[in-house]
């Protein structure tokens, strides 16, 4: 079963809200974040999973992350999850569209105690950006 920070900011994400998932960054993230992915601006550690969270709810308010399996082993625990949300705020460089997507994303996360300590993920952007108009079918 996942631990109390791995829920603590699954809910915190599903919470349409950017301070509460910002606030549940700090509670359950280590200062020292490894986050094993493209982030914007250069920015690390929880800085840029808060900068990661904000854009997606200003792009999608509505955003929901309904995790489809979970898998526990040690100190990890990995996440197959359906992402769904309506395109309502700028995103990439487009201006919203109104258009709903529901695309895949697998992520694993090694935690140290309670709090999240490294992050891989691997996101389908390729049928997020279909579904926008950004690229063709």
């Amino acid at each position: 079963m996942p631990n109390t920070g791995f829920t603590r900011f699954h809910e915190a994400i599903n919470s349409g809200d950017a301070d509460v998932v910002a606030q549940a960054i700090d509670e359950v993230v280590t200062p020292g974040l490894i986050f094993h992915a493209p982030v914007p601006m250069g920015l690390s550690g929880p800085q840029a999973l808060k900068l990661v969270w904000s854009t997606l709810l200003r792009a999608f308010p509505d955003i929901r992350v309904s995790t489809e399996d979970v898998i526990t082993e040690g100190d990890k625990v990995v996440m197959r999850n359906t992402v769904t949300g309506t395109h309502l705020g700028e995103y990439r460089g487009m201006p919203p569209t109104g258009r709903q997507v529901r695309y895949n994303e697998i992520f694993v996360l090694r935690f140290e105690g309670e709090r999240i300590a490294e992050v891989w993920g691997v996101v389908d952007l390729y049928s997020q950006l279909r579904q926008l108009g950004a690229l063709p079918d």
